[in-house]
């Protein structure tokens, strides 16, 4: 799907290969662990290996199946990237003794539970740019500026829907049942991959909503955006450039409780001051309305 984007700045040059050298993603997880519990918990980097196949190598390794390790989320293959992941203790003495060319392990630890997929609070990032002239830097410096201020809406990435791209296409045919299939992570991987899907052309949409609000008045945005004449005036009224609607889903940032805005004034600065953050849908059988 063709996305539309919230930074309207002409094209930026710059060279950019992903290679471990050039793309270093380190895991940020969601809570401390513990120092005490069954679960070994490894701090470990990879290299040009996504973490399926990461995991599958350990598995291999220690003769076991692949769902006895836990981890939070998936990171890219081409790349150096640092996650951690979770066994039973019992495979440690074996884990000191492991070695592959693509992988290290930086640390041990040790908690009460199983790490599962979302245990994760983000990702940092490093991104190595080159060919970079002194007019694109400064196109590049304004952009970190304004996702500072105000943030950046956040697409599901391109990895989501696979290699061909096409991972979302085959989770609506299982979710309507015109598809199946056997291995329970892979169906569960092509679904995620569709409410991704979704969720991006919802995204999308609001952006686009944005630019009309920005370069229409009132009289003109009526008939294209079909809202009421005081919505509209609201949005317009707005100083963020991602415009709030009566009805969105908010949450108190960045772990905070879900509730409906309703377009009073005090929620609007608590927006701009990142108190509070829109949400979008991810459609799916646990939806309540």
């Amino acid at each position: 799907m063709d996305r539309f984007y919230s930074l309207a700045h002409a094209s930026i040059d710059f060279h950019f290969r992903q290679t471990p050298r050039d793309f270093v993603v380190e895991e940020i997880p969601l809570y401390e662990f513990s120092g005490e519990g069954e679960h070994l918990v490894l701090f470990i980097r990879k290299k040009s290996l996504s973490t399926l196949e990461m995991v599958s190598a350990i598995a291999r390794y220690l003769g076991i199946q692949q769902k006895e390790i836990g981890y939070a989320g998936l990171k890219d293959k081409h790349a150096m990237t640092k996650q951690y992941i979770s066994l039973h203790k019992k495979h440690e003495e074996a884990m000191d003794k492991f070695e592959h060319e693509s992988i290290k392990i930086l640390s041990k630890a040790y908690h009460n539970n199983k790490i599962r997929i979302g245990h994760l609070q983000g990702n940092r990032f490093y991104i190595k740019l080159k060919k970079v002239n002194p007019t694109s830097a400064q196109k590049i410096d304004q952009a970190l500026k304004n996702i500072s201020e105000y943030g950046m809406p956040n697409y599901f990435g391109y990895q989501r829907f696979g290699n061909d791209g096409d991972n979302h296409i085959l989770g609506e045919q299982i979710a309507k049942g015109e598809k199946k299939e056997r291995n329970p992570k892979i169906k569960k991987l092509l679904i995620s991959a569709y409410q991704s899907h979704l969720f991006n052309l919802w995204l999308s949409r609001r952006l686009e909503i944005n630019s009309l609000v920005s370069s229409f008045e009132v009289k003109e945005l009526e008939p294209i955006l079909n809202f009421p004449n005081d919505e509209i005036k609201k949005m317009k009224a707005q100083k963020h450039p991602f415009k709030l609607i009566s009805g969105d889903i908010m949450e108190h940032y960045p772990y905070g409780r879900l509730f409906d805005f309703d377009g009073s004034e005090h929620d609007f600065e608590r927006f701009n001051t990142r108190d509070i953050s829109v949400t979008g849908l991810l459609c799916g059988k646990k939806v309540k309305t």
